[in-house]
């Protein structure tokens, strides 16, 4: 480039600067020209009672500005004080939002509007229940409430009489079984939001992982976990994955079922020994990539794990019961007992996932949904995950929306969702978020840029949210999203402390679903059939060698009985039996007598 068009780029850079100075100083003077003019009428405003609602409501296009000129304070920091509390005049918000959330059919009541410091009764922010098919998040750093707004939604989902599946990560919501304790605190925070709060009991059912602490076990095969699901928890690259795919095809050809860790242990083992020429067809087994999977499989079972996998397999239907009054039972997976094991506790609800998506049938849109299922500690799921799994996961949450399933992920933030699965979450309930680190402000900006255009600078508000506000929008009837609401959410109407330990075993021990899965089974699979074959090839080997040996003996028989001295009687015998027998026929005889002195003697010794 020669220095002439050096020259000219710079005279086009600041060409282009000064027009964006000059835009600048336009913007500058208009801002100032609207804050004498919002000051000269908030001033007439003052001098004339009768004109002040007239007068204050033309200044909406900037309703911090007559509090802020007063105090003569500039207009580039407005935003950050308490703006976004004020982004619109209240009555302008509030009309907004009784719109937005003007729904003709049945609807969950998130909570109501905030405007400045107080809530507005009359503004309710709610979410229909025939769009919970469309998925939802609710999101929000750790103690700002996303455990109760669960409670809240799940109690209201099972009181319109649509079953729910949740997973109690901490133990906490299982208070969704025990009617609610008011208080002075909670009676004030529920008139301020206009909720009529009444202390309520929901129908709950207590499940367990495999036994695993107290509630009717929920156990898998191995079959139907598969190995997608299964490389998932055992950390597997692709190699090996693919390796383990080719197992399962080879049980599932040869009619060996996997029930348990056993059984594919056994098959592995097989498949890099004595069965290892059945897969050459298929391309072999490596018996290295076998041996990692089979360390990984026994450190597994060393952690526990084994117990998940066996039968009575669990059942999908029992998971949309309703009570004979038309509640819904809210099935609740108690997880403390695995809290040490997040991958696995993360991927069996991605298993229960895909197996209603196989059992349910088609059903479209509906007025409500068959189930709503509450994936908490979503972002375990998602950690790590190959790419296919991946895959399998956007499908299926893309999918199961015609099942009637609608799926609520609850986690931290939005980026710990993938997008493919993001874009498919209709509902947002996001409680405040921290951006004292940079990765955390990183998160704060993603999440900003997840939610439709609204009057509040959302960077602002998602860090001044008290608990137990959120800021949200939701799918409404017509599948367009809602305005963007800064909400005080309910307070949930079961115990906001965890149902006491002896009352959950007394449900559980009354549970009509006990005796068809309290029992662990273990009927004839792959490790039996495996080492029933093994025993049967050996048995064969055996007696192989056996008549190796039977047949050794009888060589050296007849060529013992050929090397005797005769005598001259015999020699005579032998002459004239010669002439009728020849040297094969007599070895032929030799044998078939020594075979019956031994049939004799077996015989004998078995009547002893």
């Amino acid at each position: 480039m020669t220095t002439n068009d050096d020259a000219r780029l710079a005279a086009e850079e600041a060409a282009k600067a000064a027009v964006a100075a000059e835009e600048a100083a336009e913007a500058a003077r208009k801002k100032a020209d609207d804050l004498a003019r919002a000051a000269t009428q908030q001033q007439e405003a003052t001098a004339s009672v009768e004109s002040e609602p007239a007068t204050q409501e033309p200044a909406a296009p900037e309703p911090a500005a007559p509090e802020a000129a007063p105090a003569a304070a500039p207009p580039e920091p407005a935003p950050n004080e308490s703006a976004p509390r004020a982004a619109q005049p209240s009555s302008d918000m509030v009309e907004i939002v009784k719109k937005g959330y003007a729904f003709d059919g049945p609807a969950l009541i998130i909570g109501a509007l905030v405007d400045g410091e107080d809530a507005v009764p009359e503004a309710q922010v709610r979410i229909p229940l025939g769009m919970l098919n469309r998925h939802g998040l609710v999101a929000g750093a750790t103690g700002t409430g996303k455990t109760k707004t669960l409670q809240v939604l799940a109690e209201q989902v099972a009181a319109q009489g649509v079953p729910v599946f949740a997973a109690d990560i901490k133990g906490d919501l299982s208070g969704i079984a025990t009617p609610g304790v008011s208080n002075e605190k909670l009676a004030a925070r529920s008139l301020s939001i206009g909720q009529d709060w009444k202390p309520a009991a929901t129908p709950t059912e207590y499940f367990t992982l495999g036994g695993l602490g107290t509630g009717v076990p929920i156990r898998a095969s191995v079959d139907t976990f598969g190995p997608l699901l299964l490389s998932k928890v055992l950390g597997l690259n692709e190699t090996q994955e693919s390796s383990l795919s080719l197992v399962f095809h080879y049980a599932r050809e040869a009619k060996q079922p996997l029930i348990d860790l056993d059984d594919l242990r056994a098959v592995l083992t097989y498949l890099t020994g004595t069965g290892k020429e059945e897969l050459k067809a298929l391309g072999g087994l490596s018996a290295s990539t076998a041996g990692v999977i089979l360390r990984e499989l026994i450190a597994f079972a060393d952690e526990g794990a084994d117990v998940f996998f066996g039968q009575p397999e669990i059942d999908t239907s029992d998971f949309l019961r309703t009570t004979p009054d038309g509640l819904g039972i809210v099935s609740l997976l108690e997880v403390p007992s695995v809290q040490d094991k997040p991958a696995l506790f993360s991927t069996f609800l991605m298993y229960l996932l895909s197996q209603l998506f196989r059992d349910l049938p088609e059903v479209g849109d509906t007025d409500k949904p068959k189930l709503v299922f509450f994936f908490d500690e979503a972002h375990l799921l998602f950690k790590d995950a190959s790419k296919d799994f991946l895959e399998q996961v956007a499908q299926t949450v893309r999918l199961i929306r015609s099942k009637g399933v609608g799926i609520f992920f609850v986690t931290q933030t939005p980026k710990d969702v993938p997008t493919d699965v993001l874009a498919q979450l209709g509902s947002r309930v996001q409680h405040q978020l921290r951006a004292h680190t940079p990765d955390a402000a990183k998160a704060l900006k993603a999440t900003v840029s997840t939610y439709p255009n609204s009057q509040y600078d959302l960077g602002e508000v998602l860090t001044q949210l008290s608990i137990g506000e959120a800021i949200v929008t939701v799918m409404n009837e017509k599948g367009a999203p809602s305005p963007v609401a800064w909400t005080r959410v309910r307070a949930p109407q079961g115990s906001m402390e965890p149902t006491p330990a002896e009352a959950i075993k007394a449900t559980v021990d009354a549970s009509p679903l006990l005796p068809k899965y309290g029992t662990a089974v273990n009927p004839e699979s792959a490790s039996e059939m495996i080492g029933a074959k093994e025993s049967a090839a050996a048995a064969a080997a055996k007696a192989e060698q056996q008549a190796k040996d039977e047949a050794d003996r009888w060589s050296e028989e007849i060529k013992r009985q050929s090397r005797r001295p005769r005598t001259r009687s015999s020699t005579s015998t032998s002459r004239s039996t010669s002439r009728r027998q020849s040297p094969m026929e007599k070895a032929a005889g030799e044998a078939g007598r020594t075979l019956a002195r031994e049939i004799i003697k077996n015989i004998f010794k078995r009547r002893r």
